[in-house]
């Protein structure tokens, strides 16, 4: 008797203090056909460029407040006055289909995904933090990307510092060096997470 093996769908769930590399790093996965990403919703305004339902579902404050008490959310959070959060029903979807799903999101909205109480969620995590070197690496970064003030630097350098202290709560932790080394140490992480014995489904072939 042979069989056939397939499995669910992977989880990425990929976290980085503000100015890590995270971005650039979903940007380039982003690229290729391994993952759907999952698009988040917000109750802030779209920015210039920005294009409904490819970076993100712009929702109204009452639509997005009857959806959580709806239970539709896998995670949601209130961010400087705006709600964020990312749908449950299209991710289980594609996990259950056989798809990875890749998803660029805070240690908040992590620890509430690891938390979910959906046992398939859980067992198909895969989450991973992406660590800056250390926090003077980290400054010389955010400074030279030039979109915040000095004073915004410091702001974002007390949360990464806070942020950093998490990095045992994931499964893996990537050292970012650079864009390249980053995405080898991510693809090498997808390779092993895709052939662990623990996600197969074997089916008996007459």
């Amino acid at each position: 008797m042979n069989k056939e093996f397939s499995r669910y769908g992977i989880l990425f769930v990929v976290s980085a203090p503000s100015g890590a590399g995270k971005t650039t790093l979903c940007d380039a996965l982003r690229q290729t056909p391994d993952f759907v990403y999952s698009v988040s919703c917000t109750t802030r305004a779209p920015r210039a460029g920005e294009i409904d339902g490819e970076n993100y579902h712009f929702l109204s404050e009452a639509n997005f407040l009857a959806r959580v008490a709806a239970g539709d959310f896998l995670e949601h959070a209130r961010v400087h006055g705006k709600y964020y959060g990312t749908l449950r029903d299209p991710i289980v979807s594609h996990l259950r289909g056989g798809v990875d799903v890749l998803i660029d999101i805070d240690t908040q909205g992590a620890a509430a995904i690891r938390a979910f109480d959906d046992a398939f969620v859980r067992q198909s995590l895969a989450d991973v933090f992406i660590m800056p070197p250390d926090l003077e690496e980290l400054r010389r970064r955010l400074t030279k990307r030039g979109t915040e003030t000095p004073a915004q630097i410091e702001v974002r350098l007390r949360t990464a510092a806070r942020e950093m202290e998490l990095w045992r709560d994931y499964r893996y932790t990537i050292i970012s060096r650079s864009m390249e080394e980053d995405l080898l140490k991510f693809r090498q992480i997808m390779g092993a997470e895709r052939y662990l014995s623990s996600r197969l489904i074997t089916a008996d072939l007459a």
